[in-house]
């Protein structure tokens, strides 16, 4: 359980923190997406297009689910939350974070979420798809970080100093059974 995985909305931030917070620990960095993406030689919103939401939903999931990693800041599509196999993985293979943002500050982020990969039901709007993604997100988290104005590197000193507290508590919580 040595893995750090992040979470949260398209755009806030995951894969950016990811390969800074992993330079700070010295662990790799992984981004799921890129990996779906090597795996099946197709970009995520050609894979979208192909399959449908559900089809890809279901390749996400069983890709994320098939993750080996060790010492690794791991980042996650913004869908990966609706795979409970790959939760369930990332849950025994790590410590999940979810990287909040407020709906506004991702609508200032975001470009052509079509071209991003985003998975968007047909008539979903950014806002829609917040609103059934948070709670998910939230389910899932060990630590969460509110990442509204703050820099990247307040981020990661937030995530590093999360990571250190919940371990120290996890060894003392075992030491005292």
């Amino acid at each position: 359980m040595n893995n750090i995985i992040l979470t949260g909305m398209p755009g806030a931030g995951k894969s950016t923190v990811g390969v800074v917070l992993a330079k700070k620990l010295g662990y790799r960095f992984l981004d799921s997406d890129l990996v779906i993406q090597e795996k099946c030689r197709k970009l995520l919103y050609q894979l979208i297009e192909e399959q449908g939401e559900a089809g890809f939903l279901a390749l996400e999931n069983n890709i994320n689910a098939g993750i080996i990693a060790e010492k690794t800041v791991i980042a996650t599509g913004g869908s990966a939350v609706y795979g409970r196999e790959a939760m369930a993985h990332f849950k025994e293979i790590g410590t999940i974070v979810y990287l909040k943002l407020s709906c506004q500050e991702l609508q200032e982020r975001l470009g052509d979420l079509h071209k991003r990969g985003v998975v968007l039901k047909e008539g979903y709007a950014l806002e829609d798809l917040y609103k059934e993604r948070v709670p998910l997100y939230e389910k899932y988290a060990d630590i969460v970080i509110d990442c509204n104005c703050q820099d990247i590197r307040s981020v990661v000193e937030e995530i590093a100093a999360g990571i250190e507290f919940s371990e120290e508590t996890y060894e003392k919580s075992i030491f005292k059974e």
